[in-house]
Order: C-alpha cells, then structure tokens, then sequence
C-alpha cells in the first residue's frame, strides 16, 4: 500500500454490514488509558467490530500487566482475534503484553508501524500511549493495524519461526 488513504479504501472494503469479517477485538487499558480506552470502545462498536471489553472501568489507579494478561488469555484461548491494550505511555504494557507466550504486541505511535507491524512481524496486539497521542491518531493506528494482513512472504515467516524459537528456548 503506498498511502494511508489506500489502507484506509481497503479497510472499508473488508467491512460489510455485518462488520469487519466478525473481527473480535480484546480491548484494554490501566487507569491511564481508561479514557481513550472508552473512546475507541465506542469507535469500534461504530466500525462494527465485535469489542471485548476487559476493564479498566474507571480512573482509581490499576496496574497494567493484569490488563496486558486478560488481552493475552483472551487472544490465546481464541475469544478475540485481535487486541488493542493502552496505558500512559504504552511502554509497559507492550513490554507485560510481550512476556505471554504467542503474543506479539507492538507499541505504535504513527500509522506505518500499526499496519507494517501486522503485514511484516503479524503483530497481534496494539499498544497505545494515552498521554503521548490524541483521540484521532488512535483511531488512525487503530484502523491501520485492524485493516492490515500479514503478508506471509517467505522473509517474514522465516523471521517470525526465529521469533516463535526463541520463545520456545526461553519460556519452556
């Protein structure tokens, strides 16, 4: 794709009445990321995407690797396809959300990295910074990343069978 706007073109074509394929979507996010978490709950359910909505539901101070966890058990017993998990700065719950084996999560904060993190390394986990982007470059990485396939060219299956061994070596 050479244009956000072509991502964007083919996002809508993959969206029927019914949705984006049934896409299920685990969203979360700690107190920092409660309220942008709300908003892209609401854009979500707007697009059609089948939300699952695994908490925070409020401000009181929470911590984030029990969030990165409900998206990876969601994700690894097969409820959601996809997870989008948001905390102040999107660091640590890209780093908790990548300690669960089978999840790869990456934290994006442009539109390049939301869909070239699923086409080239099949990420299946977003993670958002609350206090470093605005409402409507979340929708932005949220709809690159959903809109996006990995491509499955031989260089990034090769990569990505180097990432699943390591994580054999390390985990067990």
């Amino acid at each position: 794709m050479n244009s956000r706007f072509e991502r964007f073109e083919r996002f809508e074509q993959q969206t029927t009445d019914h949705g984006p394929r049934n896409m299920r979507i685990a969203l979360a996010a700690d107190h920092a990321g409660f309220e942008l978490k709300e908003k892209m709950a609401a854009y979500l359910k707007e697009e059609g995407f089948e939300v699952m909505d695994l908490g925070t539901h409020g401000e009181e101070p929470v911590d984030y690797p029990d969030f990165a966890l409900a998206i990876g058990k969601a994700l690894r017993e097969g409820r959601a396809d996809r997870g989008v998990l948001i905390c102040g700065s999107g660091v640590g719950a890209c780093v908790a959300a990548n300690k669960i084996k089978g999840i790869r999560a990456g934290l994006c904060h442009d539109t390049y990295s939301a869909h070239q993190g699923v086409e080239h390394d099949d990420i299946n986990v977003l993670c958002l910074g609350a206090r470093v982007i605005g409402e409507e470059l979340a929708r932005e990485l949220v709809t690159a990343f959903l809109a996006a396939k990995f491509t499955g060219e031989e260089r990034h299956v090769r990569r990505l069978a180097k990432i699943q061994a390591i994580e054999r070596d390390f985990h067990g």
